[in-house]
């Protein structure tokens, strides 16, 4: 009986112990010690954000599909995303032209870079995109893939951070300084051990983790998904058609209406990918100056194109265009209703039939009504979301 009781005793110690054990391993997703590191510098959860990307059905019933993330590699990358020791004075990261609480822009036409140098074009809105692994990157993608910058000259998440990294005008770095200074900051080592197993730095796992944070970026929780999920739309062409959208006020619906009917062919009416990747808006007659996509190609009918973002959150990341010429979403507005120049490369969808500049000749209302329209597709969620928050204590 005793040798019974004891043994009891002694498993019930051992059981104690084990729990005891798995209750310091589930505590601890990194080791003590590794915590108290990355405590000293960094403001991380217990255990790494998801990074699990759900469209809404109005999105998916299109036929987009967010590619999952490695949560811990995107953990890696958000740290990356917001270190300015990887710019050459210290002063700059990703971040600093891409603020979360304005849909990742920049609230200045031209950003700012090291050694306050002057960026060359206006800071594209990370959160104008529904989620950027559902359509860009010919990585995830294919060939048809959206790219990146304003002249769609990376064709990855990748290629885009390494061009940041190294512009002379943002970060002024070459990769190995990059890979020279993600090693010397003592709170990478415990997470890439979690992302890679190892604290072996390479160019190829710097980008690939902030490919995967930005590629789980997305913003899809606005009043016009609400309303587009709601109601299961139908579409013709790249409009909705026969949506009552009975949240939206009068104006709004009305602001629709003329989206639909004058921006949607471009832009998209499902606030999904783009349908054009690349136009001319007839801001100049002539640009050059700034060529776009055109100065890469080499294509005479691409000069002076740039990019067709989508609208996401447009309401907060002004200034607008990219060289940021217009402040408000009022003179953006009155650019298409009487302002659109006759350029040779003028889009066909901003053309009359005799190829003259297609001015919408607004009322007063009718600008009123787009722009009410507009802030429908601002998304809070993304602008206060903790996972894509700056991590470091400052």
């Amino acid at each position: 009986m005793k040798k019974t009781l004891f043994s009891l005793g002694v498993f019930s110690m051992l059981l104690a112990l084990s729990c005891s054990k798995k209750a310091d391993f589930d505590y601890y997703y990194y080791s003590e010690e590794d915590t108290k590191t990355l405590e000293k510098y960094l403001k991380l959860p217990e255990r790494p954000f998801p990074y699990t990307v759900e469209l809404p059905q109005h999105l998916s019933s299109i036929g987009l599909f967010p590619r999952p993330s490695e949560f811990n590699k995107a953990t890696l990358g958000r740290v990356l995303f917001y270190d300015k020791n990887l710019s050459k004075d210290g002063t700059v990261s990703c971040a600093s032209c891409h603020k979360q609480e304005i849909a990742f822009s920049d609230d200045v036409a031209y950003s700012r870079g090291v050694y306050d140098r002057s960026t060359s074009r206006n800071s594209f809105a990370l959160g104008s995109v529904a989620n950027f692994s559902a359509y860009y990157g010919t990585d995830l993608n294919g060939s048809s893939a959206i790219r990146f910058f304003w002249d769609n000259r990376a064709e990855t998440a990748a290629d885009q951070s390494r061009g940041s990294l190294t512009n002379h005008l943002e970060m002024d770095m070459t990769m190995e300084q990059v890979v020279a200074a993600v090693t010397n900051q003592p709170y990478y080592e415990p997470l890439f051990k979690k992302a890679y197993g190892h604290f072996n730095v390479t160019e190829d796992i710097v980008l690939e983790s902030i490919a995967n944070f930005v590629n789980a970026m997305g913003s899809f929780n606005s009043k016009f998904d609400e309303n587009a999920n709601g109601n299961y739309p139908t579409y013709s062409g790249n409009a909705f058609v026969f949506t009552p959208f009975n949240g939206f006020s009068a104006s709004e619906k009305r602001g629709m209406e003329l989206y639909n009917a004058n921006c949607a062919s471009c832009h998209s009416g499902n606030m999904g990918r783009p349908v054009l990747n690349y136009a001319n808006n007839g801001l100049d007659l002539s640009t050059e100056a700034d060529q776009g996509v055109g100065a890469i190609s080499g294509i005479s009918y691409e000069m002076g194109t740039f990019k067709v973002p989508t609208l996401r959150n447009v309401a907060l990341s002004a200034p607008y265009m990219h060289d940021g010429r217009f402040e408000t979403l009022e003179e953006v507005i009155d650019h298409y209703s009487t302002g659109i120049k006759a350029h040779p490369n003028l889009s066909l969808d901003l053309k009359n039939s005799n190829g003259t500049p297609k001015q919408l000749n607004l009322t007063a209302q009718q600008k009123a009504d787009m722009i009410s329209f507009l802030h429908t597709l601002t998304d809070n969620e993304i602008l206060q979301a903790e996972a894509f928050s700056d991590p470091f204590k400052h």
